[in-house]
């Protein structure tokens, strides 16, 4: 039983046909957790995605990952993008900074058949890193922005249409990126991608 998400809330948001599936929710996680989920998120120092397996959550932030991995949530995506995820492999990657290069406009890669990304922020007050669904490869041709504050989500089905991306931003901005795969090769390559990266940023540094 879920107690940190809240999955009444995740429920309950509407579903959006166009210009593909997706909906938002402006507190995916509790009221009485949030900030503890908040305090406990890994410290990243560095920009790119991370795997889990390179990160040192704290307790809090690790509970909330079970839930995530949890049936009910798993149901609840299913149902709302229309796609049969039970048996699909799921892969967790974080993000801490953003660089200027980062929110360029893409689609999400085909072996991929659902993203969501929950963020992790103090409320935000800059104008720019606003998540935004988009209806082209215009990044002023969007339908809604997601200010990327403490629980709120945003949950799409991957599409050839799937843009999205967010105008420039320098600085911190943590996420959670959940996307259900289509197989054990795809959660392997996307594994393996993000692991390999997130070592060469630690030899890097």
């Amino acid at each position: 039983m879920s107690r940190l998400l809240d999955l009444k809330a995740v429920s309950a948001a509407k579903i959006n046909e166009a210009p593909y599936p997706y909906f938002t929710v402006e507190r995916s996680v509790s009221d009485e957790f949030v900030e503890e989920v908040l305090h406990d998120f890994p410290k990243i120092t560095s920009g790119g995605s991370f795997a889990l397996s390179e990160v040192t959550p704290g307790a809090r932030f690790n509970e909330l990952l079970e839930e995530l991995n949890g049936s009910a949530f798993r149901d609840i995506i299913s149902e709302k993008l229309q796609l049969d995820l039970h048996d699909r492999p799921m892969v967790i990657t974080l993000r801490g900074i953003s660089r200027a290069k980062d929110g360029r406009i893409h689609t999400d890669s085909k072996s991929k058949m659902a993203t969501i990304l929950i963020y992790f922020n103090e409320p935000w007050t800059a104008e720019s890193g606003k998540l935004r669904v988009l209806e082209s490869e215009n990044m002023d041709d969007y339908v809604t922005e997601i200010a990327p504050d403490a629980g709120a989500m945003i949950a799409f089905k991957v599409t050839e249409n799937c843009w999205h991306g967010y105008p420039a931003f320098e600085g911190s901005r943590q996420s959670i990126q959940i996307n259900f795969v289509e197989d054990d090769k795809a959660a392997n390559k996307h594994g393996r991608r993000h692991g390999w990266t997130a070592k060469l940023k630690k030899l890097i540094s």
